[in-house]
């Protein structure tokens, strides 16, 4: 009797917690359901008051509204959002796990000073930086540049710190094996850190895609060519030119979110267990 009892709870405890979890997921799933219907509806179905889930009319107006607009040029700010990112995270991760391993492993003068001086830049919020960050960028002439949108953000003191702690964490022997066999520091990083290192890759990968896929104010302040303008800046775009047409806006939004959950989909275990590292360490 005890143990039918038990099995009773463990069973009614169950499904009210999946019960819980799946009301949360939709309440936070919710607007982007909402977002997604609202770009196959006409402008005045998106503001309709009683509001209306399904649309009466399935249409894909919306749609070529963004994309036939050749003024807003829609489409190449998706290729060079992309390529700002791609080239971003790869230059993002190499730089910071260079940096990460040096810190981990190698003993240099000064060393405890530059560390201090990373951990610090931590804590510092790029808002206060963004005029003196925008000066820089002026007096080295790379305004309306690819360079002004990938250079700035490649550094991060957070993914050094990330990487460093990671490092520390792998045994010295295989360090330590690779030198007696003549590898030098380079070999070592690049044949043996590195494929250890695919979870936190992946988790700051992750992260630093998302960050400038979804770029808004420094791209605003520092590219002014269309040819260069990022998908945030043609969304914003759309607000203004169409101020009544908010089923563009959510088509173009719609389009504008399938990346990182693509992304997402792609990665999701190497995400998990990365995150689930960075919380041990």
């Amino acid at each position: 009797m005890v143990i039918i009892m038990k099995n009773t709870t463990k069973t009614i405890s169950r499904i009210v917690n999946s019960i819980i979890a799946l009301a949360v997921a939709f309440i936070a799933l919710f607007p982007l359901l909402w977002m997604v219907l609202a770009s196959f509806k006409n402008k005045k179905e998106v503001l309709a008051v009683p509001l209306k889930i399904l649309p009466k009319v399935w249409s894909m107006e919306n749609f070529k509204t963004v994309f036939e607009d050749g003024t807003m040029a829609y489409a190449r700010s998706i290729f060079v959002t992309m390529l700002v990112a791609v080239i971003a995270v790869v230059l993002s991760l190499l730089i910071n796990m260079m940096a990460g391993y040096v810190f981990a492993r190698m003993n240099f003068y000064f060393k405890k000073f530059l560390w201090i001086y990373c951990i610090i830049s931590m804590y510092i919020p790029g808002m206060t930086i963004l005029l003196t960050s925008y000066l820089v960028v002026h007096r080295l002439g790379m305004l309306d540049t690819l360079a002004v949108l990938i250079l700035p953000g490649v550094v991060s003191g957070y993914n050094i710190f990330f990487f460093r702690q990671f490092f520390l964490n792998l045994p010295l022997s295989l360090e330590e094996a690779a030198m007696i066999d003549g590898a030098g520091r380079i070999k070592i990083f690049f044949r043996i850190f590195i494929p250890l290192s695919k979870s936190p890759m992946v988790v700051l990968g992750a992260g630093t895609f998302i960050g400038y896929w979804n770029s808004f104010l420094w791209p605003s302040m520092t590219i002014t060519q269309p040819k260069y303008m990022q998908i945030m800046q043609i969304i914003r775009s759309l607000k203004s030119v169409y101020s009544t047409n908010y089923g563009a806006i959510m088509a173009g939004t719609a389009i504008a979110v399938i990346p990182p959950i693509v992304l997402f989909f792609i990665f999701q275990k190497h995400i998990v267990k990365g995150v689930v590292l960075s919380g041990l360490k």
